[in-house]
């Protein structure tokens, strides 16, 4: 069985797994590395200094590992790293990183990346999530495990969205998700917490009262945000099962930008 199409063009430097599939057409540089059991589609474009992982499955038309968009950039060697089992689908464009900022571009395992989406320079994408189609993020960007974002949602640089959380269809971010939130709107929302999503992923009924507790105290009750983390932290007293929930948040609205700050 021939696992490379006789028409891709691959450069002898390449270290691709001898389980790699590679279809027609398709474009892979010197600095490139291939796990085991990845397939790469036709005509796609894989160049720099771009490391795949294992099984991880990238469909047609895609370009990874190409310089940034970013007039500072200046031929430094910097990286894109993809883990393993990830979905690419058709049309998605990641960008290796910055030497002005971590000069990789990650993402992690168990990806679920829709047509047409856009890692720019520098963003760190965490585990299990889902980028529906057309998702944009800019530079610098950081997405938390678990978060679902809906298609044609746009992230402005350097913000950060939370573990958990959820972008409605069209969300326009310009500031901090919490972890657990769902927005929606241009300038995106909170409108709530993503409960179901976390029923769905085995949190108890004890860990969703919780999150309905946090949302009340950061965007019901009228608090400052130093006020609602004071609150926050309260929650989890007494209640081990409820400390990892309360310093996910905690720590995220901490370290929020103090000109960006989060999305409220």
């Amino acid at each position: 069985m021939i696992k490379i199409h006789p028409t891709a063009v691959i450069d002898p430097a390449a270290e691709l797994d001898s389980s790699v599939t590679v279809g027609p057409f398709t474009t892979i540089g010197p600095h490139v590395r291939v796990g085991s059991g990845t397939s790469i589609g036709s005509h796609c474009v894989i160049e720099g200094r771009t490391t795949i992982g294992s099984n991880n499955t990238i469909f047609q038309f895609n370009s990874l590992g190409a310089i940034p968009q970013d007039k500072k950039y200046a031929g430094e060697p910097c990286e894109l790293v993809i883990g393993d089992r990830n979905t690419i689908r058709e049309f998605c464009t990641f960008n290796i990183g910055t030497a002005n900022d971590k000069a990789v571009t990650r993402l992690g395992n168990d990806n679920w990346i829709m047509a047409y989406v856009h890692l720019a320079h520098d963003c760190q994408v965490g585990n299990h999530t889902i980028f529906a189609n057309s998702t944009q993020l800019a530079g610098h960007v950081e997405v938390g495990d678990w978060a679902i974002l809906g298609g044609f949602t746009v992230v402005h640089q350097f913000c950060r969205i939370g573990a958990h959380s959820f972008t409605a269809m069209n969300s326009l971010l310009f500031a901090d998700l919490p972890p657990f939130a769902m927005c929606q709107g241009q300038p995106a929302q909170v409108r709530s917490m993503n409960y179901e999503g976390l029923k769905r992923r085995g949190f108890t009924s004890q860990q969703v009262q919780a999150v309905k507790q946090m949302h009340k105290l950061l965007y019901r009750d009228g608090l400052s945000l130093a006020q609602s983390i004071e609150q926050i932290r309260m929650i989890s007293q007494g209640d081990d099962s409820l400390q990892a929930l309360v310093e996910s948040m905690t720590s995220f609205l901490l370290s929020a930008s103090p000109t960006r700050g989060i999305i409220r």
